[in-house]
């Protein structure tokens, strides 16, 4: 197998070493600054992929990163583009509101479909399905229950 050769300038090295040795940083973005500082100072591939277990694809993508658009490139990684929010924080907070109200005559306590039904009759918030509302529900920090 033939060996990459990387070479890292002093900043890009002094940054890498400390990715690797203090901060929060995820497992993924550790492991690629491991990988360039192993390429960097010549451990062959099948080593750093035999410690680090990861594939020849991912060692020559870091590399390549890394020759494309430095360190920032090869070890973080790119925001991606996702679906936007639908409903802002105004209409989360809406329907953590109407949860927290005094429920429905003859009930003791919310139900996701009545939820869905009086959020429904809320401006702004016509087309809310019962699965956003329980989305919107699990990620409210709330105790109904207490009081």
């Amino acid at each position: 197998m033939r060996q990459t050769q990387l070479k890292l300038t002093e900043q890009d090295r002094s940054a890498i070493d400390e990715i690797r040795s203090k901060g929060l940083h995820h497992s993924r973005e550790v492991n690629r600054a491991h990988a360039l500082s192993c390429l960097d100072r010549g451990i062959p591939e099948t080593q750093i992929m035999a410690v680090l277990r990861i594939g020849r694809t991912a060692l020559w993508r870091t590399r390549l990163a890394y020759l494309q658009g430095g360190v920032e490139l090869a070890v973080f990684d790119v925001a991606r583009s996702g679906r936007p929010t639908q409903y802002d924080t105004d209409a989360q907070a809406r329907v953590a509101a109407l949860a927290c109200s005094t429920p429905p005559k003859g009930r003791q306590r919310w139900t996701i479909v009545e939820l869905e039904r009086a959020a429904r009759q809320e401006p702004g918030l016509g087309k809310l399905s019962r699965e956003t509302v329980r989305r919107m529900l699990k990620k409210t920090p709330s105790s109904p229950g207490a009081r």
